[in-house]
């Protein structure tokens, strides 16, 4: 499912946290979205799930997102914010259930396809284990886990994701990230992740927006937006760009000092 934005601007108090953004997001692509803190990252996410106030224009697949029913842009977009609401009383199983709420008629029960792919979601994440453990005694990077896998549950065909390996140890990342790779090649899923880690970002992103003070500076193939003059002037940051077999890394490069020791 394609994505187009128009305009898309979104004020917060008296600041424009995005900043008339035009944006095109093709069906099946993955988009990484990059800036420093505060640059607009989450908003944009927020606004293209239908969670914020906006003006502008946002159109999923030619269809104004405005003029659709809370629920059915529940069933098109799943969202893994950055701090999800994760209530400590409730079971993985019931909590990834929820995913399905969007497809369930008013006060109709889950059936048994919807238990079904929950059950699935849970798998393919390695989860299956915990399905009976509370969430309140989960670690932070089991409990992210299982947020992904509850948007997983849901068979949005657009998943937007705020920092989604931010709890994550390495290989989990990888598993992660590895997974929606793999459902976006099976089934043209369309994935706009909003990603400090650079070079996770680079490893997995077809294309990346970079965004500062709300507006976009750079867009193009990680190659072209993750250059060591790009990430030094919005970053204030020094780095290096190395290639890892075909791929980039961004590597910090820590600042000569010169330290006086007094006596």
């Amino acid at each position: 499912m394609s994505i187009e934005v128009e305009n898309l601007t979104v004020v917060l108090g008296e600041r424009a946290a995005v900043d008339g953004i035009d944006l095109e997001v093709a069906e099946g692509e993955w988009l990484a979205v990059i800036g420093p803190n505060g640059a607009g990252k989450t908003t944009l996410l927020r606004a293209l799930a239908g969670l914020v106030p906006f003006s502008g224009r946002i159109a999923l697949d030619g269809r104004d997102a405005w003029a659709l029913h809370r629920t059915e842009l529940s069933r098109l977009v799943a969202v893994v914010p950055q701090d999800p609401s994760t209530p400590p009383w409730m079971t993985v199983a019931e909590y990834v259930l929820l995913g399905r709420t969007p497809h369930l008629g008013r006060l109709a029960k889950e059936g048994t396809r919807d238990r079904e792919v929950a059950a699935g979601a849970l798998a393919r994440l390695d989860l299956l284990g915990y399905r009976d453990r509370l969430l309140g005694t989960l670690s932070g990077g089991e409990r992210q886990r299982v947020v992904v896998a509850r948007a997983l549950a849901q068979e949005a065909r657009i998943v937007l994701l705020d920092e989604p390996t931010a709890a994550l140890d390495i290989g989990h990342q990888q598993q992660a990230l590895e997974l929606l790779d793999v459902l976006r090649s099976e089934s043209g899923l369309t994935l706009v992740a909003a990603m400090h880690d650079l070079t996770l970002a680079a490893q997995y992103a077809d294309r990346m927006v970079l965004l500062d003070a709300g507006r976009i500076v750079a867009d193009g193939p990680p190659r072209d937006v993750l250059t060591e003059a790009l990430i030094a002037a919005h970053y204030e940051a020094a780095i290096h760009v190395v290639d890892v077999d075909g791929r980039i890394a961004v590597v910090p490069s820590r600042a000569s000092r010169v330290v006086q020791e007094t006596r």
